[in-house]
């Protein structure tokens, strides 16, 4: 499917493994989902445009490269998003952080937002939503619209584990918007969770129920 990439790096796939355990810890679950959103986003910013500039080294003159061009917005969905912002900051520590707050309907499975803030700036900028889980691609898909009432150009969507029903809709609601994530089950469960996917992310990483 074109826009979408699923990462199959050894240490990307070792650590996702470790995140669907149901006996990894709160503390180990959150220390996971940072290394592989901080591994993730060595790809997912491969496209920074560049510009050359001139230093000087200890030895001499050095023609070489810096970014260049728009600037990063890490967009997470609360709450489950924010665990992944760190380990991106880690990778570009001048970027600025918006916020959206959905939650999902439990007898319509579908989200609905109480809380959306971001950088005033933000029509300016390339936007990364993140967000540890793609189950029935509502969240993603409203996540996406609220951005681009705000007139901005360029979305990326990473998450960690996928559905295919949910990166089908996002990619079918969406489809100029690149879809990153780590790995895609094939089924969802009737309570809308990825099968086998690794349960209520934002309660593993919070240690909530």
């Amino acid at each position: 499917m074109e826009n979408v990439f699923i990462f199959d790096h050894p240490l990307i796939q070792h650590k996702i493994s470790l995140l669907r355990d149901k006996n990894t810890s709160s503390k180990e679950f959150r220390e996971l989902v940072s290394e592989i959103s901080m591994l993730m986003g060595y790809e997912v910013t491969r496209d920074i445009p560049l510009k050359e500039v001139e230093i000087e080294t200890p030895i001499g003159h050095a023609k070489t490269y810096v970014i260049s061009g728009k600037k990063l917005a890490f967009v997470p969905i609360l709450r489950a998003g924010l665990g992944m912002v760190d380990g991106l900051l880690k990778l570009v520590p001048m970027a600025r952080v918006g916020h959206i707050g959905l939650y999902r309907d439990h007898d319509t499975l579908e989200p609905v937002e109480y809380y959306c803030k971001l950088p005033e700036d933000v029509s300016e900028r390339d936007v990364v939503i993140l967000d540890p889980m793609l189950a029935t691609g509502g969240s993603g898909c409203d996540a996406v619209r609220f951005i681009k009432k705000r007139n901005v150009k360029s979305i990326k969507f990473v998450c960690l584990i996928a559905s295919k029903d949910g990166v089908e809709r996002l990619h079918r609601e969406h489809p100029d918007v690149a879809i990153y994530c780590a790995a895609v089950d094939e089924t969802l469960n009737e309570f809308g969770y990825i099968v086998p996917g690794l349960g209520d992310a934002g309660d593993r990483l919070y240690g909530t129920k």
